[in-house]
């Protein structure tokens, strides 16, 4: 490997580690109270897991250059991984519904690039 294509994969893949080491910082917390009133704590987590696995499934499919279905299964490895770890963080649990809402927020992403590519479609060089 060249020492450009080092730094081409590296450019790809370090924000990639990054972000699942921010996820991987937040799922180490003890228990997080974001509000008192249970509704809008619960609203707020949920949020989190929305936006956190719509992030890291952009960051995947830039990575995979465009591999819209390994970046799928990556993010869902990734959320499944860190359901298992937060199970052995004190205060925390693993919860199935939590990998319905980074499904989501995966989703939602997919949803998202995939429609901006219909409106932004690129030119075709001449």
């Amino acid at each position: 490997m060249k020492i450009g294509s080092q730094s081409i994969f590296l450019g790809m893949w370090l924000p990639v580690f990054l972000w699942a080491g921010v996820i991987f910082a937040l799922s180490s917390i003890q228990q997080i109270t974001v509000a008192e009133f249970f509704i809008w704590d619960f609203a707020a987590k949920k949020v989190a897991h929305l936006t956190e696995y719509a992030v890291l499934y952009a960051l995947f499919l830039r990575a995979t250059e465009k591999n819209w279905v390994l970046s799928f299964v990556m993010t869902m490895v990734y959320a499944a991984s860190d359901e298992i770890h937060q199970s052995y963080v004190p205060g925390r649990t693993a919860a199935v519904y939590d990998l319905a809402f980074d499904f989501s927020g995966a989703s939602i992403s997919a949803y998202i690039i995939w429609k901006l590519k219909q409106i932004h479609p690129k030119k075709q060089k001449k």
